[in-house]
């Protein structure tokens, strides 16, 4: 297996910049996570690291190795792709092991490694069957099986469970999981669903437009968002932002005011340089980190309620631009049309710039 190294890398499609002179380090054996909105980058991305796509700018190195205009087939790299591509003639084991066939592999080495590939998937007994005689999961895990017996340095998946229904996502994400930690190989994965960013990455990269926003951790990327969309993006439901302005500053303590909320004023720790009386800014607020028994206290009018079973999520739009989500544990009580009376802890809130949307810390 190898780690791989992206130094400046950009793409353009004729006049259109696709890709801004990315710069991202994966580890040998990371499992990396590109996540984004629709039309961000990360399936280019993706293809220029396979060598689908020729980049306009910068280098690719793969495992030490400059592979920016090595050929795709030379890169030890195997890609899984959102449809399943199989060959509808062949049986399972014959698509499995189809690409090694035409690169004059041995059957022997073929069926060993198939047999192999199979026993990891569970997909022994289906060996012989066609792909019209199968699930969409156990195709999806043909599709991968085929990547791994080519025995590749890194992995690609390119939102490979896009096509299947809710539960098999589950399953197939709980597949691809254990998959990784079999293999100990390195993975890229392309997603715009950040519950599979969550759960499955030990490093998320988060792009917009192109650029890269912020890389960490799930939950360094969930409790230390260095901006608005980071903040907004990883975490479900999506955190609330409420407008605010600057009413005081003493030292570390910022206060601003929620004018939308009954001009609540909340005390926020700000270490950085401090925005002038009336600077307009977003108070950010995880729907999950409201608290009955918190300092900061709000009432809101319900209008919608949704119950999920363990928790329940109330909405309320109010006078707000945006409805306020608002996670309720305890109170299985509360209905819509009631006053809905919560608070949260400021320590658990952030402030954003109205600007670029940058964290004030």
């Amino acid at each position: 297996m190898a780690g791989l190294e992206l130094h400046q890398v950009k793409k353009s499609f004729g006049n259109v910049d696709v890709i801004h002179g990315v710069d991202l380090t994966i580890e040998d054996g990371e499992f990396t996570v590109f996540v984004g909105p629709s039309g961000c980058g990360k399936s280019t991305l993706l293809r220029l690291v396979a060598g689908l796509e020729a980049t306009t700018g910068g280098n690719l190195s793969i495992g030490g190795k400059d592979v920016t205009h090595v050929e795709p087939a030379d890169r030890g790299v195997a890609m899984v792709f959102q449809s399943y591509a199989l060959y509808p003639h062949m049986t399972v084991e014959e698509n499995m092991g189809f690409g090694l066939k035409m690169t004059g592999h041995p059957a022997a080495e073929i069926k060993e490694r198939v047999a192999r590939a199979s026993s990891i998937l569970h997909l022994d007994e289906l060996l012989k069957r066609k792909p019209k005689a199968l699930s969409g999961g156990q195709r999806q895990r043909v599709a991968i099986g085929r990547a791994i017996v080519r025995q590749p340095e890194v992995f690609l998946f390119d939102e490979p469970l896009s096509n299947l229904d809710a539960e098999l996502r589950v399953q197939m994400r709980l597949e691809i999981a254990k998959l990784h930690k079999e293999l100990g190989a390195t993975m890229i994965y392309v997603t715009h669903d950040q519950v599979e960013a969550m759960t499955l990455a030990d490093k998320i990269v988060v792009l917009r437009a192109g650029v890269i926003e912020q890389t960490g951790s799930p939950l360094s990327l969930y409790d230390d968002p260095d901006n608005a969309f980071v903040a907004g993006f990883i975490g479900s439901p999506r955190m609330n932002f409420l407008p605010a302005t600057v009413a005081g500053s003493d030292g570390e303590t910022l206060t601003v005011r929620l004018d939308d909320l009954d001009a609540i004023d909340v005390p926020m720790t700000v270490r950085g340089p401090h925005p002038k009386l009336g600077t307009a800014l977003q108070l950010g607020i995880r729907p999950e980190h409201f608290d009955a028994a918190a300092s900061v206290q709000v009432s809101m009018p319900i209008d919608v309620i949704e119950h999920l079973g363990g928790s329940s999520f109330a909405y309320s739009r109010s006078h707000l631009e945006q409805p306020l989500t608002i996670e309720i544990r305890e109170n299985r009580e509360a209905r819509e049309g009631e006053v809905l009376t919560t608070g949260f802890d400021p320590a658990r809130a952030f402030l954003f710039d109205t600007g670029l949307g940058l964290r004030l810390r």
